[in-house]
């Protein structure tokens, strides 16, 4: 898919860039405003990052540049990132989601092409998942579950997509057709962007899919695909980006807005209940979050300076943020 068709999604209005998110009085009194400040810098000019990515091993940080397809590591601890794959690895010219797992593998999504596996050791391309048949797609976010089963979001198409250990098994060495294993048709718009950010249950029951448009949240049934709308009470989740699970609580990055929110799921992830909402421009443009001891870690992207979100000069180095209080 184009970048133009990629900047129409993100543009807003001047009023959904400026406008901040309302709490009640008491709650407003109650509670002290997050605390913003960087966690560590990128190099590069222009690399408007988009994705995060937590080594749970080394506790390291990985972030992708949407506009070269450069892959960042920040060693943890250290207040600079360096380039870990560079602009153009293996004809990559974007990466948006991604994610480390437990076997020491780097998933970097492309989101013109699938998703590139790499070993976090030797930095070689282990596998490469392409989207299935030639309609419009584009590959957005992934999760993975307890069982290594890697979940993928299209924005362009209403499904998941699905890649096991089995499959990443079989493709190793080489490459593979995405599997389209959830089909969300049926409960989602037929045209625009719908699907971003994704997170899995713990138990790997359930897959929690952002409608970054209608700001609609989809629970679907990993085991029998079924699929359904999370009823949200109290807000909504209107240009949704990232999300990020634990312990119940769900948090989420509302790019266009500047705002993270925070959600209280029940135990069956059929109904959530938003707990705090804050709207901040220091957040440059949050596009996607992982939390790590109690804080949030925060991709600044500047989409609207000189991005896909508009014109203008972004302040640069490009920065990802912690985020204490929320």
């Amino acid at each position: 898919m184009s970048r133009s068709i990629h900047r129409r999604t993100f543009l807003t209005t001047a009023a959904a860039l400026a406008g901040a998110v309302a709490l009640p009085a008491t709650a407003a009194r109650a509670a002290a405003p997050p605390r913003i400040s960087t966690a560590f810098t990128l190099p590069e000019a222009r690399a408007y990052p988009e994705g995060i990515a937590l080594d749970a091993r080394t506790g390291d940080a990985y972030v992708g540049s949407y506009t070269t397809g450069a892959v960042y590591r920040a060693v943890r601890g250290s207040r600079a990132a360096e380039v870990f794959l560079p602009s153009g690895t293996d004809g990559r010219t974007t990466a948006n989601g991604l994610k480390a797992d437990r076997a020491g593998r780097l998933w970097v999504i492309d989101s013109t092409a699938g998703v590139d596996v790499y070993d976090l050791r030797t930095r070689a391309l282990l596998a490469r998942f392409t989207v299935p048949g030639s309609s419009p797609s584009f590959v957005n976010d992934l999760a993975l579950g307890p069982d290594g089963t890697a979940y993928l979001t299209d924005s362009s198409r209403p499904v998941v997509y699905r890649v096991t250990p089995a499959d990443l098994g079989r493709a190793r060495g080489g490459s593979a057709t995405l599997d389209a294993a959830y089909d969300l048709s049926a409960v989602a718009p037929s045209e625009g962007f719908l699907l971003n950010g994704i997170v899995v249950d713990p138990s790997g029951r359930y897959l929690l899919a952002v409608d970054m448009t209608g700001g609609g949240l989809y629970r679907v049934n990993t085991a029998s695909g079924s699929i359904s709308q999370v009823a949200l009470d109290g807000g909504d989740l209107k240009h949704g980006d990232g999300l990020e699970l634990a312990h119940g609580t769900l948090w989420a990055a509302h790019n266009a807005t500047n705002a993270l929110s925070r959600w209280r799921l029940s135990p069956d992830g059929t109904s959530a209940r938003l707990e705090r909402q804050f709207t901040d421009t220091a957040l440059q443009i949050p596009t996607t979050l992982a939390r790590t001891h109690g804080r949030l870690l925060v991709v600044r992207s500047q989409f609207d300076k000189g991005g896909p979100m508009g014109p203008g000069v972004p302040e640069e180095p490009f920065t990802v943020a912690w985020v204490d209080g929320i």
